[in-house]
């Protein structure tokens, strides 16, 4: 009764989207359904207990750099995705004749940032949702937007950097 996979395609957790796009292809394989890929930043600006005039889903990336873009109330992109550092100057053009609704795990730590611009608003709303990526994945599906499955990868963003932890047991 499946007609094809849906999986987040990012940007988030390197091992977190690395271990979601394998199972996923792992299902499309064995059952030879078709992929489709959906934006992370995009479904959670689908969510419908949002309001605002601009949307800006923030995933937290480490520091003060968050993932993120800017969405209309159409969740149609205005800026696109990327991996910004957020000081009291982020978003100013903008913000200057739009209401902003910022959100996500990314979100707090900007609050300090803009929270002195009246336009910059703040929801804890807005998390990772496996509702809105369906939503937009049947959208796809009826467009027949698939993804190659021997091909796809997962949108990082940023490359993997390997750490040495601090703590050694």
């Amino acid at each position: 009764d499946v007609d094809a996979i849906a999986v987040s395609k990012g940007p988030g957790s390197y091992t977190g989207l690395r271990i979601g796009v394998s199972v996923a292809k792992g299902l499309c394989y064995s059952l030879d359904k078709p992929l489709i890929a959906v934006d992370t930043l995009q479904a959670m600006a689908k969510n419908p207990l949002l309001s605002g005039d601009l949307f800006c889903p923030m995933i937290d990336a480490r520091r003060m750099e968050v993932y993120t873009a800017l969405y209309n109330n159409e969740n149609k992109i205005v800026e696109p995705i990327t991996a910004k550092i957020i000081d009291e100057d982020s978003f100013s053009d903008v913000l200057q004749s739009n209401k902003v609704l910022f959100f996500g795990d990314g979100s707090a730590k900007c609050q300090e940032a803009l929270g002195g611009n009246s336009n910059a608003i703040f929801s804890e709303e807005g998390l990772p949702s496996a509702q809105y990526i369906n939503e937009i994945a049947v959208d796809k599906f009826e467009k027949e937007e698939f993804e190659d499955v021997a091909y796809f990868e997962p949108y990082y963003l940023k490359d993997f950097i390997a750490t040495t932890p601090k703590k050694l047991l």
